[in-house]
């Protein structure tokens, strides 16, 4: 017999549930990916790296060009 939950892992408390459950032996996780990363992983390296120069720079307002 099998239960099947779902937890919202946006929580500290659901996060601790989950690593909790995670160190049973009888318990299996199944993690589904939500359609945002299906997109992301799509990306190229260099765009990959474009978006953490554009980030950076904005966050500290600078313009340093990485080199990948």
């Amino acid at each position: 017999m099998e239960i099947i939950a779902r937890i919202n892992i946006d929580t500290p408390t659901g996060r601790k549930i989950v690593r909790d459950l995670a160190r049973r032996k009888v318990v299996k996780l199944e993690i589904p990916m939500s359609e945002n990363e299906n997109e992301k992983s799509s990306l190229t390296h260099d765009e990959i790296w474009s978006r953490v120069e554009k980030k950076m720079n904005e966050h500290y307002g600078t313009n340093h060009k990485l080199n990948y």
